[in-house]
């Protein structure tokens, strides 16, 4: 298969069971799933679907009890950890529902993080932090600290982390979700504009039903199967 045609994230019949002790749980069974370049897909489901233990799964957190996860063709059951997390360092972004910001750090420094961690020169990485902070429409808080901002703000700027080290595919779990309905569509808007414009992919993890609508691909988690919606 070419680059052009490979998905971007794809699992193939992948199944996470927990034994409790007394009985074994279920939490996803037999799912099946290809994300392309440049693809928004949402995942929405009750609280306690498994929804965000799939994410998990996607991007190498967790190991599927059976079934295999590929990122950029590459099969993360075949890494070791360290291999796990340099490509979860190229090829994937995250963001979640709390922005995981580091507090006694600027959000120029936040942002910058990923790419000192790669150990970038740090004046490349700042500059390339400044760009995503413009993008997001930050450019006036580099040097604010995460107390500074707004919860808007601060969601905003861990978009912009999650975009810095340019990925294929960022895993967003409830990005929204801790937000007001103004700032929560000023997110969504940004999401579905930067996905554009950079041919990055984004899963998203929701409860809202009408920004699910409004991507390319919306799933449905239920009794632990995946069922595509629209």
């Amino acid at each position: 298969m070419s680059d052009l045609n490979r998905p971007v994230i794809s699992c193939q019949q992948v199944s996470r069971y927990y034994d409790d002790g007394e009985s074994v749980i279920k939490v996803l069974q037999g799912i099946d799933l290809s994300v392309h370049a440049g693809e928004r897909v949402a995942i929405v489901g009750n609280s306690g679907s498994g929804k965000s233990t799939f994410l998990q799964l996607l991007g190498g957190l967790d190991i599927p009890t059976e079934g295999e996860v590929f990122v950029t063709g590459q099969s993360l059951q075949k890494m070791n950890e360290t291999q796990k997390s340099q490509l979860r360092n190229q090829s994937l972004g995250f963001v979640y529902q709390f922005h995981h910001l580091l507090p006694e750090f600027t959000a120029l420094e936040n942002v910058a993080m990923p790419l000192l961690i790669r150990n970038q020169d740090s004046n490349k990485a700042l500059k390339h932090a400044k760009d995503w902070l413009a993008a997001v429409g930050l450019q006036d808080r580099l040097h604010h600290k995460p107390g500074m901002l707004s919860g808007g703000e601060r969601q905003r700027a861990a978009l912009a982390r999650a975009l810095v080290t340019t990925p294929r595919c960022v895993l967003a779990d409830e990005p929204t979700g801790n937000l007001d309905r103004h700032n929560a569509e000023q997110v969504q808007k940004l999401i579905s504009t930067l996905s554009k414009e950079f041919g990055v992919s984004f899963v998203v993890v929701t409860h809202d039903h009408n920004w699910a609508k409004t991507l390319d691909k919306g799933y449905e988690l239920l009794d632990g199967t995946l069922r595509l919606l629209f």
